[in-house]
């Protein structure tokens, strides 16, 4: 038992696929009972995936930069979610660029906003915090004068609701539920590369390193603030991506899709948090971001259908807060007992 423990809270991987498996299991077992108010199957697990792409980019993105150290956080990817949803409206729907230019452009314009960020922390110094809040109000308080608050839905924007549609699998999707094409289309090429990036490049041992001690880093000849300049600059290129896919799902570019409601940066950070990446610095995996995105987009799916009404997007917002708590405490449980975690 104790062994077993020991692997749980050191193994982040581990932890993650035995709470996926007690949550899937919890809401077939209460299906079964007649206790939810719909079918909670593998095929509504499977089409509940399309919330699964904006939520584990953005939380790749959080990655990058909470790994890099120093208290390294991003509050704005949700308000550059909106405004580079707002650029890529203009170029793609407005001006009637092709949507390759559209989406190269888009992503380029995250690319910037996350730079701006990225001197502010790394070379001018500012708290990554206070930095990002700033820069969340700025880019939010933008998207939404750009069009005089007004969204974009053009009928080219309107046809790019179709790569928001399922697809079959080929070969053996006859056994198997559809799943959203964005899954291939966006979240696997990000999960790959951001994968190699931190895994089998020299930028990603550097960034592992400056997060781990960056005075040490500093002292060994080690490019501390570039480094973690391009930590910020990938995350916002990786917002502007997913303002794309906002965009192809609302089927209109909204200024508050990346900041409605609890905006988009908390459940990202949430999700960061949870799938093992440690708040100090230097430690984290991107296959526990993505187990730690099914986890909280089957949690929600599954709450949806336990309570009738709006209700259930209130007690979404009382999970996630929950599960965040969780996951602070764990990872420094994990820390004092076992120094941190290994995946």
């Amino acid at each position: 038992m104790s062994k077993a423990v020991r692997i749980l809270l050191t193994q982040r991987i581990a932890l993650l696929a035995v709470l996926i498996v007690i949550v899937v299991a919890t809401f077939f077992l209460n299906d079964a009972g007649g206790y939810l108010t719909a079918p909670y199957d593998f095929d509504y697990m499977s089409a509940s995936l399309i919330n699964a792409v904006p939520l584990a980019m953005l939380g790749l993105a959080e990655l990058l930069v909470i790994v890099s150290g120093r208290g390294g956080i991003d509050l704005s990817v949700g308000a550059i979610v909106s405004l580079a949803g707002m650029v890529f409206g203009f170029a793609y729907g407005e001006w009637g660029w092709p949507l390759w230019l559209a989406i190269l452009a888009t992503a380029g314009f995250g690319a910037l906003c996350g730079a701006i960020n990225g001197v502010l922390v790394s070379y001018i110094g500012f708290p990554a915090l206070i930095a990002t809040l700033a820069t969340y109000y700025a880019f939010k308080s933008i998207a939404i004068v750009i069009n005089n608050q007004q969204p974009i839905s053009t009928e080219p924007i309107q046809d790019m609701y179709s790569l928001s549609k399922s697809v079959e699998l080929p070969i053996i999707g006859q056994y198997l539920p559809d799943v959203p094409l964005g899954i291939f289309t966006f979240l696997l090429p990000t999960v790959v590369v951001v994968w190699v990036l931190l895994a089998r490049t020299a930028y990603g041992r550097r960034l592992y390193g400056i997060g781990t001690n960056d005075v040490a880093a500093r002292w060994s000849g080690l490019p501390v603030r570039d480094t973690r300049f391009k930590a910020y600059v990938y995350a916002g290129l990786i917002s502007g991506l997913v303002a794309v896919v906002t965009v192809a799902q609302f089927a209109s570019a909204r200024p508050d899709a990346g900041v409605s409601g609890s905006g988009m940066a908390l459940p990202a950070i949430t999700i960061a948090v949870l799938g093992g990446v440690a708040i100090t610095g230097g430690i984290g995996r991107v296959a526990g971001v993505v187990l730690a995105t099914l986890l909280i987009v089957w949690l929600n799916a599954g709450i949806l259908l336990a309570f009738v009404g709006n209700e259930g997007s209130q007690y979404q917002l009382l999970a996630l807060g929950t599960v965040l708590v969780f996951a602070a405490l764990l990872n420094g449980l994990t820390n004092r007992r076992y120094g941190g975690t290994t995946s």
